[in-house]
């Protein structure tokens, strides 16, 4: 009889230990989808054992106007992969370039409708990087830390339910972002953002960024910037309280290829009516004189009649 009693509590520990097995599991898994740092106890899961000697996987996701893109916004990420590739540190498994809500309201702003099909046109040839238009179908402009902590959300969700949880996914379709080939690992993966050093000295502007928006930003997923040579983002990371408090989620990449070419130099010459050719993909610039962006004027000796 008391043989009979022991084992029944042996078989009752050990079925509480699974259950509490599960439930770490799955406070893992809820606390990356709810941006919660991981507990110790979730670090011991059987998920990292998994990917235990394997690269730490990162995905890259730039913001901003793209009006136009130009090919050193596209630049940014292959300079970035190269980086972690040739460092050994992360595996860097999709590319991400989200452009801003129409209601940001800056000069030279072409339509997000506008914006997004030139995006598209310019990472044609690209097999990594992707266009999101979730920012363009939102009811307004959406702060940094949001996008980031969205994409960040859903990338959390496809990865831990195997392939299916989130709206786009309800008729059977998955959004074209969503980098390719996540599920071939059980390990999660970081969202990054990924700027310009301009990007980096725009957070001491006053009124710009709020502080909180900031740290969120760089304590909860990461900045990966892409500086000029002879240009010093760590002293200006020195300089801010913040940026220095979470200087290990920055990574600084120098860019030994300049390339001076930005939107706001291509709008320049299009207004004036000169050439940008070379300056623009092809495609990108078919679609700005097809739809009339930017102030276009015609060359007096337009390149070819159609």
């Amino acid at each position: 009889m008391a043989a009979t009693i022991s084992c029944s509590r042996a078989l009752l520990v050990f079925s509480n230990t699974l259950v509490n097995q599960k439930s770490q599991c799955r406070l893992f898994w809820n606390g990356i989808a709810e941006g919660r740092p991981n507990s110790d106890e979730c670090k011991m899961t059987a998920i990292v054992e998994e990917s235990k000697g394997l690269l730490p996987r990162i995905a890259l996701i730039a913001c901003g106007c793209f009006s136009p893109p130009t090919p050193m916004h596209m630049r940014l990420f292959e300079i970035a992969r190269d980086h972690f590739e040739m460092q050994k540190t992360h595996k860097v498994v999709g590319g991400i370039i989200s452009p801003t809500h129409d209601s940001y309201g800056k000069k030279g702003l072409a339509s997000a409708l506008d914006r997004c099909a030139m995006v598209k046109l310019a990472t044609q040839s690209s097999s990594w990087i992707r266009l999101s238009d979730w920012e363009m179908h939102q009811n307004q402009w959406m702060r940094t830390h949001a996008v980031l902590q969205h994409h960040q959300n859903f990338i959390n969700n496809y990865i831990n339910c195997g392939g299916g949880d989130g709206d786009e996914e309800s008729n059977g379709h998955l959004p074209n972002w969503l980098p390719r080939g996540l599920n071939d690992r059980r390990d999660p993966v970081q969202l990054k953002l990924l700027c310009g050093a301009d990007l980096l000295e725009s957070f001491a502007v006053p009124g710009l960024w709020a502080d909180a928006d900031i740290e969120n930003i760089v304590a909860n997923h990461g900045l990966v910037v892409i500086s000029r040579a002879g240009s010093n983002p760590g002293k200006f990371i020195f300089d801010s309280d913040i940026l220095t408090k979470y200087q290990n989620n920055i990574t600084l990449i120098t860019n030994w290829v300049p390339n001076e070419v930005s939107s706001t130099l291509i709008r320049r010459l299009l207004g004036r009516g000169q050439s940008v050719k070379y300056l623009l993909d092809d495609l990108v610039l078919e679609y700005i004189k097809r739809q009339r962006l930017f102030n276009i004027k015609s060359p007096s000796a337009p390149e070819c009649n159609s």
